[in-house]
């Protein structure tokens, strides 16, 4: 088989609950040696308090070894200093001041290893008023302006339905620490690479930021159609709803033509972009009323014909079930010793020359590799049995 692109990287991940994770999966799903460091406990349960075996963190640390290290302890520390001389990168999502209490943050390991590529996550970033506050998803979400501008007009703030600044921190980290290995190609010298959870999340506002930056405008919600591109949004159908993008002026005259109404295109409340938007309801209620006369496989395929982009509006279930998704097989299968044949959210992400394995490896259980890992380091079983005793691992 052809060997993954980051088969020749090791990295130790000190990261819980699901930004840092997000980051590592990145690198362990291409084909990165991982070790999962944990602090040993009885594993019943994730840093968010779920079941280890549960879906979460099984689809969160697949492709990864796990030992259990203390590193409060001076043994741990050790180790783990140890393991940090021979890693190529270290990942970690504490709280920002937590790495420096530990003594495992970046300028220590590079006393040891120049050429470590240091990954952190934090909520609010390293340096500032708000380091050292803890930052989790929602509040990201919300100091960041998304919640302002999802959901209705009048109903309220809402947050999206995902943990969207943990995932996206997640794989802009990745990308980064990606950079910076490149770069260590060059220089020979790695470097420390961070993101927070609140720049993630302003980077993903986008053009609802620029429309601030650039235009003094303070986007507000819109609900399911598009801020400013009409018509884009939902509309009914004989047996539910689809969704329609039709906003520039070809897009409109297709969707007109595609309704069996062309002469609506030419109609004086929405003949130009500007008066579509400044019309929206008005456009919207006028589309609806055609949309609900017939089923919404009429509507698909009419749209689909017209080349507009249109597209049902699936549950869960109904979205892995379609011939499309399961086509691309991104439900990617998963052998596990306890749990069985399961399967895990894949990659999206497609390399012509080295292709996904057919299976991933199974997320492991606390501390499954810890003896091999240490064994590895030249710790016999004496030795072993002691760092069990002082609690070191």
């Amino acid at each position: 088989m052809t060997a993954l692109p980051l088969s020749h990287i090791s990295v130790l991940d000190l990261t819980a609950h699901r930004a840092g994770p997000t980051a590592v999966r990145q690198l362990a799903d291409w084909g990165a040696h991982v070790i999962k460091i944990e602090p040993p406990s009885d594993g019943g349960t994730d840093a968010m308090g779920g079941s280890r075996h549960g879906f979460d963190f099984q689809n969160l640390h697949r492709n990864k070894k796990s030992m259990t290290l203390n590193l409060k302890s001076p043994e741990g520390h050790a180790i783990f200093m140890k393991l940090a001389a021979k890693a190529d990168v270290i990942v970690e999502n504490y709280r920002s001041d937590v790495k420096h209490r530990l003594k495992v943050d970046y300028d220590t390991v590079a006393k040891i290893n120049p050429r470590i590529v240091y990954g952190s996550i934090a909520g609010f970033g390293q340096t500032g008023p708000d380091a050292a506050r803890p930052g989790v998803d929602q509040i990201a979400q919300g100091m960041g302006g998304l919640m302002s501008i999802t959901g209705e007009p009048g109903r309220g703030p809402m947050r999206v339905g995902i943990p969207i600044a943990d995932l996206t921190s997640g794989l802009l980290l990745a990308q980064g620490m990606i950079l910076a290995l490149y770069d260590r190609e060059r220089t020979g010298k790695g470097q420390w690479v961070h993101t927070s959870l609140i720049e993630a999340q302003i980077f993903m506002l986008d053009f609802q930021a620029s429309r601030w930056l650039m235009k003094g405008e303070v986007p507000k919600q819109a609900g399911n159609d598009h801020p400013t591109g009409t018509p884009t949004g939902v509309f009914p159908t004989a047996d539910g709803h689809i969704n329609i993008a039709a906003s520039g002026d070809n897009l409109w005259k297709r969707c007109c033509k595609a309704l069996g109404k062309p002469e609506m295109a030419d109609h004086p409340d929405h003949v130009t972009a500007p008066l579509r938007t400044k019309n929206r309801a008005l456009v919207n209620e006028r589309i609806g009323e055609i949309t609900k006369t017939k089923p919404s496989a009429y509507w698909l395929e009419a749209m689909n014909k017209a080349g507009v982009p249109c597209g049902p509006i699936n549950s869960i279930d109904q979205t892995f079930a379609e011939p499309q998704v399961q086509h691309l097989g991104i439900a990617r299968p998963v052998k596990h010793p306890k749990l069985g044949d399961i399967k895990v959210v894949g990659q999206p992400i497609n390399l012509s020359d080295a292709p996904q394995p057919k299976e991933l490896k199974p997320t492991p259980d606390l501390g499954q590799h810890t003896e091999e890992v240490l064994a590895g380091l030249g710790y016999d079983k004496k030795a072993i049995e002691g760092l069990k005793a002082a609690g070191a691992i």
